[in-house]
């Protein structure tokens, strides 16, 4: 278990786990164990990312709003909103990234420079499905994260630095 690493979930985490591997019916322990690590303040996720969830309108919304709201932290202070900016003009200076690619990641409904940019302030981790792709046309997470030397892993990696066991 890796002591003092704090967290902060992609909206990926969560939809991929409930569509597909982790399914609410399937494996109910994969959602307990993120309630458990959320509520000793291990994990959180923001609040970009409960807007892009409760935009599916289905059980993981409802989870979400039911379940794990408490722990969809505020990015609404200066400190983020200032990383944020940084991470912004970061995306739209980078010449390999489509016109396209930079809207849609500047898009206010678009959570992802949200989670880099509160991680960054706050020295904690970020977790996304999304690989590292040093030839991407799209904007990815992990492509900002290096850019901001944030750290990041996916759910599988996280899961195993807390020590959760499934089953």
């Amino acid at each position: 278990m890796t002591e003092g690493k704090i967290y902060v979930l992609d909206a990926n985490v969560f939809i991929e786990a409930a569509r597909r591997y982790y399914a609410f019916d399937i494996v109910p322990a994969f959602w307990q164990a993120l309630l458990a690590h959320a509520s000793s303040t291990r994990l959180l996720s923001i609040d970009r990312v409960r807007g892009e969830l409760q935009r599916g309108n289905d059980e993981l919304a409802q989870w979400a709003r039911s379940d794990f709201d408490q722990w969809f932290a505020s990015t609404d202070q200066d400190d983020v909103v200032q990383a944020y900016g940084q991470i912004m003009r970061w995306a739209q200076a980078e010449e390999q990234f489509t016109a396209a690619a930079k809207a849609g990641f500047a898009d206010q409904e678009n959570a992802d420079a949200w989670v880099v940019a509160y991680a960054k302030t706050r020295g904690y981790v970020v977790v996304t499905h999304e690989q590292f792709e040093a030839k991407s046309k799209k904007i990815k997470i992990p492509n900002a994260c290096e850019a901001f030397s944030v750290p990041y892993v996916d759910t599988f990696r996280m899961l195993r630095e807390l020590g959760v066991r499934l089953g």
